[in-house]
């Protein structure tokens, strides 16, 4: 069956860093797209960022563009995001994503999700 675990989550102040990771079992990476959303306190789950299969193609949600940056090791299984000056509103669970379809950028595009990690920026 699908695993999808992140790790990497934590407190960290304003304008630090980050590296979140989410390691993949039970599934051929290479075939699927691969997305990180988040889901602040009393807000919605929101797209942040997505990777092709090949990692050539990058979208990202305007609130984190020039910010953060998603990648990929398919050798390893792995999926990662960097987070680079983070603000207090980037406060959420982080949840790794993986879906067969081209764009992964909404909920009903993702087949698989991980079971999130606590990031929490303090001001």
């Amino acid at each position: 069956q699908v695993q999808l675990v992140e790790s990497g989550g934590g407190l960290v102040q304003a304008g630090g860093s980050r590296r979140l990771s989410c390691a993949a079992s039970g599934l051929t990476l290479i075939r699927y797209t691969m997305a990180w959303f988040r889901q602040a306190p009393g807000k919605e789950r929101e797209f942040v960022a997505a990777i092709s299969t090949t990692g050539r193609t990058t979208n990202y949600a305007d609130s984190v563009k020039g910010r953060f940056t998603i990648s990929r090791d398919n050798a390893k299984n792995t999926l990662y995001m960097q987070m680079n000056s983070l603000k207090p509103e980037d406060t959420a669970v982080y949840y790794c994503a993986a879906g067969l379809r081209v764009a992964v950028t909404t909920e009903s595009s993702v087949g698989s999700w991980g079971q999130g990690t606590q990031v929490t920026v303090s001001s």
